[in-house]
């Protein structure tokens, strides 16, 4: 049986073999590859030998470049930003390029308690043998330290604050204690955390000023131009369609560019030529959202379709992106369409898909 999703390291391994073997720059202490052939992995390179490493992260190289310098000091490192820039993916990335591993994850949620982070216990060991280390449940941030490795938290800000705040002694300290057994685990060098957090969850806690001043914050912005936007979801896309073998064409340029337009247009509350003011729905309008309305479609065009993605296909699932709210989004969306995408030469297809879609 396949593997639905790899991990980063299975996945792109021939890149970071490639780049260890032409990496020259310094390397800290338990990284695979130098700082800057860490973020060469994350942007994209040709190297010497003809061999090219493709982009993880399309955006500003500069961000990632402070993102990595980050992990080299003290500090941790949160990754900051709406749903769908990409925090989660850098993050996986980043891990799999520095320790060779990206599987020490912690994933944030409302239930997550203190023994996901700190350590928990075998509960039948613990109540025959009592307190000790063999009876000890490590968890991916305890392993991470012991081995000096990089540990994930993903949505941070998921997390109650009273658990959060189990971080601070391990990011200032630099150590875990264990009362119980009259121990404690001290960080080797090497180990890190990256976060991730964003500010659109009804269910965030915000971080105290104790915590954060424990993190170095990089927001991930949303993609500045539209041509860089187009990019990010045709190589996820091409990527999707890859691992799980669907039998379907690949999206035309035409139809994504469409997507992403009415997704910038939505999300920023202008059209494209600036020409038209339009109010933006209460739904997270991010590269991911448009990665999954592609997806959708595909999907559609491969099981119900003749493999081609047509507008029919694309309209249901760009429906259920924008419109969350019944009521105030059912208006935004629907002003849109007349005002918009009807009158818009060449669009005539998607506005009768779209409203054949019933909200």
């Amino acid at each position: 049986m396949g593997i639905l999703r790899q991990h980063a390291e299975d996945e792109f391994k021939e890149e970071l073999a490639a780049l260890k073997k032409e990496d020259k720059g310094h390397k800290p202490t338990n990284w695979e590859l130098s700082p800057q052939a860490v973020v060469d992995y994350l942007i994209g390179k040709k190297l010497k030998n003809g061999f090219e490493v493709i982009p993880k992260y399309i955006g500003d190289r500069r961000l990632m470049e402070i993102a990595v310098a980050t992990l080299t000091t003290d500090r941790a490192l949160l990754l900051y930003g709406i749903p769908g820039t990409g925090k989660s993916w850098v993050s996986e990335h980043l891990s799999a390029a520095i320790t060779g591993n990206s599987t020490l994850l912690i994933q944030g949620t409302a239930g997550t308690s203190e023994e996901a982070i700190r350590y928990g216990w075998n509960y039948a060991k613990l109540l025959s043998e009592g307190p000790t280390e063999s009876a000890l449940v490590e968890t991916p941030l305890m392993d991470a330290m012991k081995n000096g490795k990089i540990a994930r938290v993903e949505e941070l800000t998921r997390i109650s604050a009273d658990v959060q705040d189990n971080l601070i002694t391990i990011l200032s300290e630099k150590l875990l204690p264990i009362p119980e057994l009259n121990m404690e685990v001290q960080a080797q060098r090497g180990f890190n955390v990256i976060a991730t957090a964003n500010n659109k969850d009804k269910g965030v806690n915000e971080l105290s000023s104790a915590l954060k001043r424990r993190f170095n914050t990089v927001i991930l912005p949303t993609p500045k131009t539209a041509k860089e936007e187009v990019n990010i979801v045709k190589t996820r896309v091409e990527k999707m369609v890859s691992n799980i073998e669907l039998p379907a064409e690949l999206p035309t340029l035409k139809e994504i560019q469409r997507i992403v337009t009415i997704f910038r247009e939505l999300r920023s509350g202008v059209t494209e030529d600036g020409k038209t003011k339009i109010k933006s729905p209460s739904s997270t309008m991010s590269s991911a959202e448009a990665i999954a309305v592609v997806n959708n479609g595909l999907a559609l065009a491969a099981h119900f379709g003749d493999g081609k993605l047509s507008s029919q296909d694309i309209a249901s699932g760009l429906v259920g992106a924008v419109v969350k709210d019944p009521i105030q989004d059912k208006v935004v969306w629907e002003d849109y369409l007349e005002t918009v995408v009807k009158p818009r030469e060449g669009w005539k297809d998607i506005y009768r898909a779209c409203k054949e879609v019933r909200v």
